[in-house]
């Protein structure tokens, strides 16, 4: 009987997506393109993993000798109690959305935080030291509020969401651990909503609302709550224009899409795990042609 062949394991760097649902990601398109261009023997996955299955995901990770993955909604929070490790910025911010695989060594990360500044940068002017309005209270929203308390020096932020318990947990938590008491709640869908952000320089939506396939949703319901010489950035990518983003344009509000935050932070996550700088320019443009073309 012939001995066996001995069978070579790849030597293809393996990194993806872990959430639910991912379906509307462009983190493998980006990521891949990133791979291809540069010559690299790597590879971006998508992973649906439904939350009971966390865990399970995060062993096969070790198992499998995965490098690293991006982490999105509903895991952010959830995955740092199953992680060995966290960077300053994950720790201090409460979410992850990075974690870099290093001997079996899992560390959390938070890339958000850097894709947000680096987008805001060029509007540091416009907006430092104004009141500013957040929607939502999720994984998003605590990178973007950190973000904004340690870069822009807000006058006031008002955290608007659908559930008051969770973003009154979000302002106690900037309360108790940076000292940061200026972030009012406010019911998004009660008319006290239309005031604040009527007096905001600066508005960021956070949640998913009005992306793919559910296009025509909207955080704000109106336009009038908007007006000329304010700021709306919608973390929202897919559509690159969103309703939220057409409302604003008819009042003359300028508009930021999510596309440039997915681009930074997603250029940091793959120099985590691969120590090489993602070819910015030129995945952009890949980005904005597929969208174009959806």
């Amino acid at each position: 009987m012939e001995a066996p062949i001995p069978v070579q394991s790849s030597p293809t760097k393996i990194t993806g997506l872990i959430g639910h649902p991912i379906g509307h990601s462009l983190s493998p398109l980006m990521h891949n393109t990133a791979f291809e261009m540069l010559r690299m023997d790597c590879a971006y996955l998508a992973f649906d993993v439904p939350p009971q299955y966390l865990s399970d995901a995060l062993q096969g990770i070790v198992a499998l000798g995965i490098a690293g993955v991006n982490v999105t909604a509903p895991h952010k929070e959830a995955v740092i109690p199953l992680l060995d490790d966290l960077s300053s910025e994950a720790r201090a911010i409460g979410a992850v959305n990075t974690i870099v695989n290093e001997g079996g060594k899992l560390s959390g990360h938070n890339t958000d935080l850097y894709g947000f500044v680096e987008m805001m940068k060029p509007l540091q002017e416009a907006i430092e030291g104004e009141e500013m309005s957040v929607i939502g209270a999720g994984g998003a929203a605590r990178a973007v509020l950190y973000g904004l308390t340690t870069h822009f020096r807000p006058k006031l932020i008002h955290l608007l969401n659908r559930s008051a318990d969770r973003a009154n947990s979000l302002r106690e938590f900037f309360a108790g651990s940076f000292g940061f008491r200026q972030i009012d709640v406010v019911d998004l869908y009660m008319p006290s909503a239309q005031k604040v952000l009527a007096q905001s320089r600066l508005i960021v939506n956070t949640t998913p609302l009005g992306m793919a396939p559910r296009v025509e949703e909207s955080p704000i319901r109106e336009h009038d709550a908007l007006k000329t010489g304010q700021v709306l950035v919608d973390l929202v990518y897919n559509p690159p224009e969103t309703k939220l983003i057409r409302l604003a344009k008819l009042s003359g509000v300028k508009t930021v899409s999510g596309i440039e935050m997915l681009l930074h932070q997603g250029a940091r996550s793959f120099e985590l795990w691969t120590s090489r700088k993602m070819p910015l320019d030129s995945v952009r443009q890949t980005l904005q042609a597929h969208l174009s073309n959806s």
